[in-house]
């Protein structure tokens, strides 16, 4: 369709094609070579973490990392419902029971007041999302997880970059996760990564991805035994990922400056639309936008007509997130029903992320916003 555009697209270079061409010319160490262990340094340089480790997906390392802190059956994790399945998935994963916390209105990520009310004897660790590219209320929820003993665990899946004042998400916690899936802000394809201080961690989480093999030498190339110590999985990240990773760091102060200008020239544009609510970011907070979000005051039914109209127009919108504790998995082992959450469920009936990629212009943004007014007044929607 002519004017199609889409909700994202992966920003990449000559320099991605070079690194992943040379790294398939060499004919060796496709999986874990000398790309993995460069894109690791960068990552732990960037985020001035003592150890990172890079898996296939960020969804693996939410997985080894409750396995690493020894999580399972029994336990409790504290997770939101507004946010993509992996986060509440991971707890099941090790058995541990993902217990969900309403969102607050500004970050609409964890609320730290309803994460106080749902602690309980089994509760073990807090799983915050800073949601969109956007810091959650990390400083407050870590000060609740260390006076009461607990895990403080990032999801910074969708905020590489992000930060409050001088400290970058990722580093507030016990341990942090990322992912590099294709619609984040670097993107590799697929994969992920955890950030930590623990050495203890780190060991744990190199055994785990890698069958639970204790490796001296390269496992491919070396004729000697290595033991299998505990049990593990194949969450590698191939040595050609790593190389776009690489390519990808060069430049993800540029990438994240291109996001900030299109958010900004967004904001500006949408400011005059009264039906919706665009949110701003508390002081101090910097957000890389890895999603651009707004919320349609007149609720669901105007929402789901403005995602059809827009679909007709040659762009891509999409709902982040359906509730979690409302899908049909979560319903039916739990228990789970409407009425729960209340601010997630709202939020999620009125939130549509609109189109966000380093290279949108200001003509596309023009064009979605003409659509939008278009919409609006065609529905005759006076909301204030």
């Amino acid at each position: 369709m002519e004017n199609r555009i889409p909700l994202f697209k992966i920003y990449w270079d000559e320099d991605d094609l070079k690194l992943v061409n040379e790294t398939i010319r060499r004919g060796a160490y496709w999986t874990i070579g000398s790309n993995t262990t460069t894109f690791e340094e960068m990552i732990s340089k960037y985020f001035g973490a003592k150890y990172c480790l890079t898996l296939n997906s960020g969804t693996s390392a939410l997985h080894c990392v409750l396995l690493a802190y020894g999580l399972g059956p029994g336990d409790e994790v504290i997770v939101p419902s507004f946010t993509f399945i992996a986060t509440a998935n991971a707890a099941l994963f090790v058995g541990a029971k993902p217990v969900f916390a309403d969102i607050e209105l500004q970050t609409y990520a964890l609320d730290p007041d309803d994460v106080l009310r749902k602690i309980t004897p089994r509760t073990k660790a807090i799983i915050p999302v800073h949601y969109a590219g956007s810091p959650c209320l990390v400083k407050e929820l870590k000060q609740i997880a260390d006076e009461h003993g607990l895990l403080l665990i990032e999801d910074a899946a969708e905020a590489f970059g992000a930060s409050i004042g001088k400290q970058k998400v990722g580093t507030f916690g016990s341990s942090s996760i990322l992912s590099f899936c294709q619609n984040k802000i670097i993107a590799t394809g697929e994969g992920g990564a955890i950030i930590t201080d623990s050495k203890d961690i780190y060991e744990k989480i190199k055994l785990i991805r890698s069958q639970g093999r204790l490796e001296t030498a390269d496992y491919f190339t070396s004729s000697e035994y290595m033991d299998y110590v505990t049990l593990g999985y194949n969450f590698r990240l191939s040595d050609i990922s790593a190389a776009l990773g690489i390519a990808q760091m060069k430049k993800v102060d540029k990438i994240i400056e291109m996001r900030r200008r299109n958010a900004a020239y967004w904001d500006k544009k949408l400011a005059s639309v009264r039906q919706l609510i665009v949110p701003q970011n508390p002081e101090d907070y910097f957000n890389v936008y890895q999603m651009y979000r707004v919320f349609v005051k007149s609720g669901q039914p105007t929402r789901d007509k403005l995602v059809t109209f827009l679909g007709t127009k040659g762009i891509t919108v999409k709902v982040n997130f359906y509730p979690v504790h409302l899908t049909k998995l979560y319903r039916e082992r739990f228990g789970h029903h409407r009425g729960e959450l209340p601010k997630t469920e709202t939020a999620s009936e009125q939130v549509i992320t609109l189109p966000m990629y380093p290279s949108l212009s200001e003509d596309q943004i023009d064009y979605i916003v003409a659509q939008i007014v278009d919409f609006f007044n065609l529905h005759n929607d006076q909301a204030t």
